[in-house]
């Protein structure tokens, strides 16, 4: 049994050197939403020499809200978007030596994918413009995950250790109660059985929840007590 363990990075939360000491996979914002030049340069460089693969965090231009808001953006203009943070950060990733392994959607743009065909076919051209190997990330069922396969690139199924789910599979929004989960214990209950499901490759940590790291180093202890090899979506 394999699982990759993702973090959202680069949003200056505070945990980023933490989490790279237990993480597989590294969501690197963009610039947009959160984190700047600087701090994408840093934080490939970051993830490089722990050995943690690099990925593009791309999201809304609404820092202001960190990305949480649905912005109804035209298809079109969602690709360029998109497009244009994970070149950015591409060419960050290789003047560091290294390359983009994936790409995960930040906040609203992630939400409006897994529902919404028109966006997650908007993300997925972007994805494959910049480079077709990269591995698009979706909730299982999605219509990202679709998108994806549709588009010829490979994705990856992601289950949330510190968000609630609805009874079809998606995420409760995080304006309803209870909707992150902030008790360790509650967590660890629950992220074996998540990654035993057949429709899981990654787990996902959020860099901004509090204690972030701590709780990523548990998951990541408790995975590895139940046999599972952690490992990056591309190894």
């Amino acid at each position: 049994m394999r699982v990759d363990l993702n973090a959202d990075v680069g949003e200056e939360c505070g945990q980023d050197t933490a989490l790279m000491r237990c993480i597989t996979s590294a969501n690197i914002a963009c610039g947009l939403h959160a984190g700047n030049s600087a701090v994408m340069r840093e934080t490939v460089r970051l993830a490089r020499d722990h050995g943690v693969a690099i990925g593009a965090h791309p999201g809304f231009d609404d820092r202001e809200h960190f990305g949480r808001r649905d912005l109804q953006l035209p298809p079109d203009r969602i690709t360029d978007l998109v497009f244009r943070q994970i070149e950015s950060l591409a060419e960050i990733a290789a003047e560091a030596g290294v390359r983009l392994q994936h790409v995960k959607a930040h906040g609203a743009l992630y939400n409006i994918a897994v529902r919404d065909r028109h966006a997650a076919d908007a993300i997925a051209r972007a994805t494959k413009s910049v480079d077709c190997s990269l591995i698009l990330l979706g909730l299982p069922g999605s219509a990202l995950v679709a998108a994806a396969e549709a588009a010829g690139l490979r994705a990856a199924r992601e289950a949330f250790a510190d968000r609630a789910y609805r009874p079809d599979g998606t995420l409760v929004p995080r304006s309803d109660p209870g909707a992150v989960i902030h008790d360790p214990a509650e967590v660890l209950s629950r992220v074996v059985d998540l990654a035993q499901r057949p429709d899981v490759d990654t787990i996902c940590v959020h860099g901004d929840t509090p204690g972030a790291a701590e709780l990523a180093s548990q998951i990541r202890a408790a995975l590895e007590a139940a046999k599972f090899q952690v490992r990056g979506l591309g190894v």
